[in-house]
């Protein structure tokens, strides 16, 4: 398994910078996680439109979900005219996105494959297990295993026990840390982390590698990585476009 990091940017992308995005090969399948703002050009430098294989979201912000427009454009317009794209993703997460454009003219370009928090389904070469995780909408974290490798995502979450039941023995977990430390309200507490809660749980779930995503603009990764390093000691990484991650 290899994971390619398009973007780690929260909320938007800064300069130079992309939201989130992911993508996760395995056994010759292509399969992006996530296509936040910015992520289809660095994606388009990774491989071609036409050869991605599925696309799985973890929830319907824009700054996770925008992308999936241009790269339906890129295959809906483009001269390889590939079969529709399979679109994993929890129920209406995707509308607004998808409505940008007349509905005929991506119509062939993808297929939705709707699925609910906690369910178990395949993509390819990966097994997908799912749990609602908190967040100001519907959230899933994901787990993704290949061949005994195991990637786990927790999209956007407040705190919750499940974060590290997914993560278990985990060889990454690929965790949303908007602050360092502190959230600026009481409410976004609930359903964002910071770099210290990231820490903690992957510590719990004694996962291999802990990398940072979703840093709120301007934030100083230093800070971030310090903020995790106060719980958790195994290999940290701070996502940033560009970062392989070779599982293989």
């Amino acid at each position: 398994m290899k994971i390619t990091v398009l973007g780690g940017c929260g909320a938007w992308p800064a300069a130079g910078q992309a939201c989130s995005g992911y993508l996760v090969e395995h056994a010759g399948f292509r399969l992006v996680l996530d296509s936040g703002y910015a992520t289809l050009p660095r994606l388009l430098a990774h491989t071609a439109a036409e050869q991605v294989d599925a696309i799985l979201i973890s929830h319907g912000h824009p700054d996770h979900c925008a992308d999936l427009n241009p790269l339906l454009r890129a295959r809906a317009l483009g001269e390889a005219r590939p079969a529709a794209l399979p679109v994993h993703t929890l129920p209406g997460a995707v509308d607004a996105v998808l409505a940008l454009d007349n509905p005929r003219m991506l119509a062939d370009a993808y297929a939705l494959r709707d699925f609910s928090a906690g369910d178990r389904f395949e993509v390819g070469p990966f097994q997908v297990d799912t749990w609602a995780l908190p967040h100001f909408v519907p959230n899933a974290g994901l787990r993704l295993t290949a061949d005994g490798r195991v990637l786990a995502y927790t999209g956007d979450t407040g705190p919750s026990a499940d974060i590290a039941v997914m993560a278990r023995d985990a060889d990454v977990l690929l965790a949303e840390a908007t602050f360092p430390d502190h959230m600026p309200s009481a409410h976004d507490a609930r359903f964002l982390s910071t770099a210290r809660q990231a820490g903690q749980n992957a510590a719990r779930a004694d996962a291999k590698r802990l990398v940072l995503t979703h840093l709120w603009p301007g934030t100083d990764p230093a800070a971030a990585r310090v903020a995790a390093r106060r719980a958790y000691r195994g290999d940290l990484d701070i996502a940033a476009s560009g970062m392989i991650i070779d599982l293989s």
